[in-house]
Formats: C-alpha cells, sequence, structure tokens
C-alpha cells in the first residue's frame, strides 16, 4: 500500500504541476499555446480557461499540488513501518473520495460542456481512480471499513477485476460521450 501511495501521488503531484505551470505560463503570456496541446479537441487550455478550472476561486491544480504531497508522505510512513491510526485512514479515504467527486464532475465537464480532453487532467484521472479503490480494500482488510465477511472476501478476492471494470466504464464513458470527437481529431 505504501508503495502505491508514493507512484500514484507522484504521478499525481507530476500531472498538478505541470498543469500549475502551464496555467502560470498563461497568465504571463495570454498568446502561449500550453505545452499539453496537440490540436483543439486535446488541449488543456480549453479546461483552464473555464470556469471550471478554478471552482474554489484558484487553479484546480493547486488543490493537487496540496493534496498528492499528503498521499506520497503517507506513503512513505506506511513504507517505513509506521502504523497509522484508523482516524488518519478515514480522513485519507474521506478526501480521496470528495477528489474523486471532483474528477467525476471534471470529467462530465470536459465530455458534455467544454468537449476537450486535457491530457494532464486525464493523467489525475486515471490515478484517482485506483488510489480510491485501493484504499477501500485497505479499509475493508483491516476492519476500519465495517462491512460483512462475504463482503469483505469478494472485494479482497476481485479488487483488480473492479479495478479494471472501473477502468472500462471510464473509457466507455469516454467513448460514448466524445468518441467521434476523439477520433475525428487524430
Amino acid at each position: 500500500m505504501g508503495l502505491l501511495l508514493v507512484l500514484l501521488g507522484g504521478i499525481g503531484f507530476a500531472a498538478s504541476m505541470w498543469l500549475a505551470v502551464e496555467k502560470y505560463l498563461a497568465f504571463v503570456d495570454p498568446e502561449r499555446t500550453a505545452s499539453c496541446t496537440i490540436n483543439l479537441f486535446v488541449t488543456c487550455s480549453a479546461a483552464m480557461d473555464s470556469w471550471q478550472g478554478a471552482l474554489l476561486g484558484f487553479p484546480n491544480p493547486y488543490l493537487g499540488l496540496a493534496a498528492f504531497p499528503v498521499v506520497i508522505t503517507t506513503g512513505v510512513v506506511v513504507l517505513v513501518g509506521a502504523r497509522l491510526p484508523r482516524w488518519y485512514w478515514t480522513s485519507l479515504l474521506i478526501g480521496t473520495v470528495l477528489g474523486q467527486a471532483l474528477i467525476f464532475f471534471l470529467m462530465a465537464t470536459s465530455f458534455y460542456v467544454i468537449v476537450a480532453l486535457c491530457p494532464a487532467c486525464m493523467i489525475v484521472w486515471t490515478i484517482m481512480w485506483p488510489l480510491l479503490w485501493y484504499q477501500v480494500v485497505r479499509g475493508v482488510q483491516s476492519g476500519d471499513l465495517p462491512v460483512g465477511a462475504g463482503l469483505r472476501s469478494a472485494i479482497a478476492g476481485n479488487h483488480v477485476i473492479i479495478l479494471v471494470i472501473g477502468y472500462v466504464a471510464a473509457v466507455a464513458w469516454l467513448m460514448l460521450a466524445v468518441g467521434s470527437d476523439l477520433v475525428a481529431s487524430f
């Protein structure tokens, strides 16, 4: 679990940093084309320039710059053998659930309102699902998330299959929402 938190947190932090730097460079030079722009459909600029790109009054990547170091630090602490209290794991899970809810909102916005895909955003979208899912698996296995023995066994025994189903559902949603636009953009 520690290694997973370090890796996913590191990837999320790097993508957030990429977006934060792009947003800063757009402030400095509004005419600049973002490095994550492949074409009119695959671009970070559309997301960064929308009101959804700054939901709390500041650019969304700053949320990642604040949150992912917590994930990384938690992973390091676990890797060195520390046992974290239940309240900490529950708090981390609640934060991750809120982050995943934000991701679902931003995905829907990208698919149906902006109708553009942000490559750096998609990196964060991609790492959030296993970050959430494996915290749930850990919580169920440790007893921090109380469930019946049957559900605990089903989650533990099928955690990879459920992870894959989540990705298949996300890709299906993407393709149903913007698949034709995506194919036409290349």
